[in-house]
């Protein structure tokens, strides 16, 4: 319903490009230049985005909840919605207190309050929404409050009870707070409040009752939905296709190097060209299986995130930093039992605080700030390492082995670090078996990753959850 800008008029009639060439050889079409889209299309693409992230969140997100929006107390944000609350509270207050009363804002808030009733209703409670209707008939209370009839205490303690009804056992107190309150704009704005969380709650409630259902349809809802988005932009996909390529490409050039008489060049673009065209065609899903494990070494700068894959980026970058920290504490863990064998690596509680220490000053860090970290982590390994022996009536270490201890956890910091490798390398091994669709979830963990094997494996479920639904 937004007005067009002027000169917009005729932007509905705008000729899309096509592609050109039709008679070329396939590959040597002229790719189209970019649509132009009016502003009524965008509006639409937007709304079936923003509608699709919705629904994806709520499939892979079993925590997905809708919350109230708290901005933080002295933003601009905040102190905007105060004043805007705060005046129109105040003229409430003002209109009722008037003599003779008027009614005209607080009739308003009674539809507004109505409506919110209403919506909190299963189709089952007619005889209940039969009630509010009759209640709050919004044309008998203005007839009232024209004649100066109009109990407006009455209406707003019908309301509290009957949200004492409908209201979910988390929101009790609160509702029964409203009991206490006796100055009628102060009760109104309390009513709203809790009214809007009662709301939230109901649409929470019926979020948790679709997942079932949108779990089973929601795969051929979202390719449908792509589709008709991927109609109005075909040429949307580079980011995707060149992600695909190089997985296509690496694939196939693994495969060649385990022949033993390759007969394509070593250069990626051959590989990929003997791939496409020769015997080793790589399959669909080692191409996706790389394609997903690529993004675990993926690097903001070098390349776009593939745009099919946008709506699970944060889920996946998550999932990409885990495993970077998982590798750490492998690594530190490992370098540590080198230096201290089954002495101290026989207890749990030795290894658990180890792991406790190194996972704490990890957190929140990224990996261009290991190398501070692990700066502190040796300091407080070695501590441990220390106390531990003392324990135990064990001697402490000499000078130069705890020296040797924090110079080999200092250099996992860099990334051709032996130790830090080999672990790296084990645990992309391990999540490439547990993603895979043909089920091979290996119960042998790879050597040297025992110590994390409730971490690794609960990484691998989230990991898991976002590839086969993408798969």
């Amino acid at each position: 319903g937004a007005e067009q800008p002027p000169g917009a008029e005729g932007a509905e009639e705008t000729a899309r490009p096509r592609e050109s060439g039709e008679g070329r050889p396939p590959g040597l079409r002229r790719a189209s230049p970019p649509q132009i889209l009016s502003m009524s299309e965008l509006q639409e693409i937007t709304a079936e985005v923003s509608r699709l992230a919705i629904a994806h969140e709520i499939v892979l997100n079993a925590d997905f909840k809708l919350q109230m929006v708290n901005f933080p107390p002295y933003s601009l944000e905040n102190r905007v919605k105060e004043t805007l609350h705060k005046a129109f509270w105040d003229s409430l207050k003002k209109q009722i207190s008037a003599t003779p009363p008027d009614y005209t804002q607080a009739i308003q808030l009674l539809q507004e309050i109505k409506e919110g009733l209403l919506s909190l209703l299963l189709p089952q409670h007619s005889r209940l929404r039969r009630e509010i209707e009759e209640a709050l008939d919004m044309e008998l209370i203005r007839q009232e409050a024209e004649h100066g009839a109009l109990d407006i205490h009455a209406l707003a303690l019908y309301i509290r009870g009957t949200m004492a009804m409908l209201c979910p056992p988390l929101r009790d107190e609160e509702v029964q707070g409203l009991q206490s309150l006796t100055d009628l704009v102060e009760l109104f704005r309390e009513i709203f409040r809790v009214l809007e969380l009662m709301q939230i709650d109901m649409l929470n409630f019926t979020i948790q009752s679709l997942r079932p259902h949108l779990q089973d349809h929601y795969v051929q809802y979202e390719r449908s939905k792509f589709q008709e988005i991927l109609n109005k932009f075909p040429n949307s996909l580079d980011h995707t296709t060149e992600w695909l390529r190089r997985a296509a490409a690496e694939v196939s050039a693994s495969s060649l190097q385990s022949q033993p008489h390759p007969s394509v060049s070593s250069s990626p673009d051959a590989h990929l060209q003997g791939a496409v065209s020769g015997s080793t065609v790589p399959s669909l899903t080692s191409v996706l299986n790389r394609g997903y494990m690529n993004l675990l070494c993926w690097e903001p700068g070098q390349s776009e995130y593939p745009e099919t894959l946008l709506m699970d980026q944060a889920r996946l970058q998550k999932v990409q930093v885990q495993v970077n920290q998982l590798t750490i504490i492998a690594a530190v863990l490992l370098v540590t039992s080198g230096m201290c064998g089954s002495t101290l690596f026989g207890s749990p509680e030795f290894v658990a605080r180890l792991k406790l220490v190194t996972k704490v000053l990890l957190e929140g860090l990224s990996c261009t700030r290991y190398e501070e970290a692990l700066q502190d982590i040796s300091d407080q390994v070695l501590q441990e390492v220390s106390r531990t022996l003392s324990q135990l009536g064990y001697p402490a270490f000499a000078s130069d082995k705890c020296a040797s201890l924090k110079g080999q956890i200092k250099n996992i910091a860099d990334k051709g670090n032996a130790v830090r490798h080999v672990i790296e390398q084990r645990i992309h091994l391990f999540l490439s078996l547990f993603i895979s669709p043909d089920g091979q979830n290996s119960q042998d963990f790879p050597k040297g990753l025992d110590a994390i094997q409730e971490e690794l494996q609960e990484v691998g479920r989230g990991f898991r959850s976002v590839t086969h639904h993408n798969r």
